[in-house]
């Protein structure tokens, strides 16, 4: 098995929270000051996949996939149980445990303070959530986590290929749509261009480098700032997602925060869920840190699309959408620094090597 190297966190890494946090304000802030600017640059689409958004989540997997040894999908691919545990999560649970939360908030708590028609949006657009698992950006909190980088690929590229088969029908049944129109095409290219692309330009450029400089150059010298790299990386594209948003948020605070509650107790309890079947089934930290995480974290670019074509940019389900992009980031960083803290929990790669 492949070694993991042991880090310690940097000044920058260390704070990430804080950064996000700024980031956020100041992605909010420039939208609301430059609002034809942010109308500009979210016309700038394919098939509802947002081009800039495309640039700045290739230079934060590109350095990522830089760093992964590809001999270790093998070994991901040879150790199944991580991967079936997250597809169990991800399909035959998250699904529904989302559907109920949403139910049980908007339906029940929240009821005096929302109206029927609105609620119904709301719940749609946290059901959309809820049934797109995290592809792309599940390799930054694996990464952080410093999980097994070759599982967190296979499992990335499984829940791609699964998505494009069972999003519809999960809709359309948790729904209760005749026709759910999914917009396939907005799939195909957002995992194409966040993870394919990346991963195919990061495979060429880890082999070739390796090839002519030699395993000791490229560690220690070309790979020295690309973990730096790809949080700046992060940071912008937070800004820009807010730049986008922004106006939205400012505009249903109070809304905003109702539908946070739902999503955030949704993102804890199947992380909890995740991380609790990982040490039960006596799997390691590093398979155990992205199991748990790619299912806690959602695809908000394909709900975002989907709610979109489904109910309109204005619709209280577009809005429980961008919702989710709200709280995702900083909930899946504290989730990264509760597994830091808790890998004592699980036996390591290095104790079963």
């Amino acid at each position: 098995m492949t070694e993991t190297k042991e880090y310690q966190l940097s000044f920058f890494h260390k704070y990430l929270t804080v950064w996000v946090a700024l980031c956020i304000l100041a992605g909010i802030g420039l939208g609301a000051a430059f609002p034809a600017a942010a109308q500009l640059l979210n016309s700038l689409q394919v098939a509802q996949v947002n081009i800039p958004v495309a640039i700045f989540l290739f230079a934060m997997m590109f350095p990522i996939m830089l760093q992964i040894d590809f001999n270790e999908v093998v070994n991901a691919v040879k150790a199944p149980r991580p991967v079936i545990l997250t597809l169990v999560i991800n399909w035959a649970i998250k699904p529904f445990t989302m559907f109920f939360f949403a139910w049980l908030f908007m339906r029940i708590i929240w009821a005096p303070y929302v109206e029927y028609d609105q609620a119904t949006e709301y719940i749609a657009g946290m059901i959309l959530l809820g049934i797109a698992p995290c592809t792309a950006m599940v390799l930054v909190w694996s990464y952080l986590a410093r999980g097994f980088m070759g599982l967190t690929l296979v499992m990335v590229a499984i829940n791609s290929l699964t998505m494009l088969v069972l999003y519809a029908p999960l809709g359309n049944f948790l729904l209760g749509v005749a026709e759910m129109v999914v917009p396939f095409m907005t799939i195909f290219y957002s995992v194409l261009l966040y993870v394919g692309v990346s991963l195919v330009a990061g495979y060429f450029t880890r082999t070739r480098l390796i090839k002519s400089k030699g395993m000791e150059w490229y560690e220690g010298v070309f790979l020295k700032n690309m973990g730096n790299i790809s949080i700046v990386a992060l940071l912008a594209t937070l800004i820009f997602l807010f730049m986008l948003q922004g106006e939205v948020i400012l505009r249903f605070p109070l809304v905003v925060a109702l539908i946070a509650v739902p999503l955030i107790i949704q993102t804890l309890f199947i992380f909890w869920l995740g991380y609790g079947a990982s040490r039960l089934i006596g799997i390691t930290y590093e398979e155990a840190a992205p199991a748990s995480m790619i299912g806690a974290s959602n695809h908000f670019e394909v709900a975002i699309a989907t709610a979109v074509t489904l109910f309109g940019l204005e619709s209280g389900a577009a809005l429980s959408t961008v919702v989710g992009v709200l709280i995702e980031v900083p909930i899946m960083l504290l989730l990264v620094s509760f597994c830091l803290r808790t890998k004592h929990w699980f036996p390591s790669m290095l104790q079963k090597s």
